[in-house]
């Protein structure tokens, strides 16, 4: 699979990703369950960033995983640790967001901020697969979904 993401687009979603982060930076303490089903995720390569960006070595990770959506397998509304990038390669994952719809197929890929609102099936009846790349707090430990409103 290729994707081509042009290099000042890449740059461009990791200073939004950064700018989202900063309002996501207490969700760990928001942590709570999310309803899901039929839904699975193979991490593949998880690292702490280092490299040019020197603001960013050693205070986050990039993490990479394979995530899986069995035939009718959903996640609940939840937001997310921090931003990330998703890339559809099989099947058609429906996406809500702030009341917006969408339906992304092989080849789409599609920005999450980490601090919206949004909800995610498989409404088809073959699997759904994509790779999720998240940008986190170098410390962050559990689940990268996070629930919408503190939990009592």
């Amino acid at each position: 699979m290729n994707i081509h993401i042009p290099k000042n687009g890449l740059v461009a979603s990791v200073l939004l990703a950064l700018a989202s982060f900063v309002l996501t930076a207490n969700a760990q303490e928001r942590n709570g369950e999310i309803e899901r089903n039929g839904l699975y995720a193979d991490l593949k390569i998880e690292q702490v960033i280092t490299g040019n960006l020197t603001e960013l070595n050693g205070k986050h990770r990039l993490r990479v995983a394979d995530v899986t959506y069995e035939p009718g397998g959903f996640v609940g509304n939840h937001h997310h640790a921090g931003p990330g990038l998703r890339c559809v390669y099989e099947g058609t994952l429906t996406y809500v967001q702030q009341g917006a719809t969408n339906h992304y197929g092989p080849g789409d890929c599609f920005y999450e901020s980490g601090n919206v609102d949004h909800h995610a099936q498989n409404e088809g009846t073959g699997p759904v697969r994509l790779f999720k790349f998240q940008i986190l707090p170098k410390d962050w430990t559990g689940s990268l979904a996070i629930t919408v409103t503190a939990v009592d």
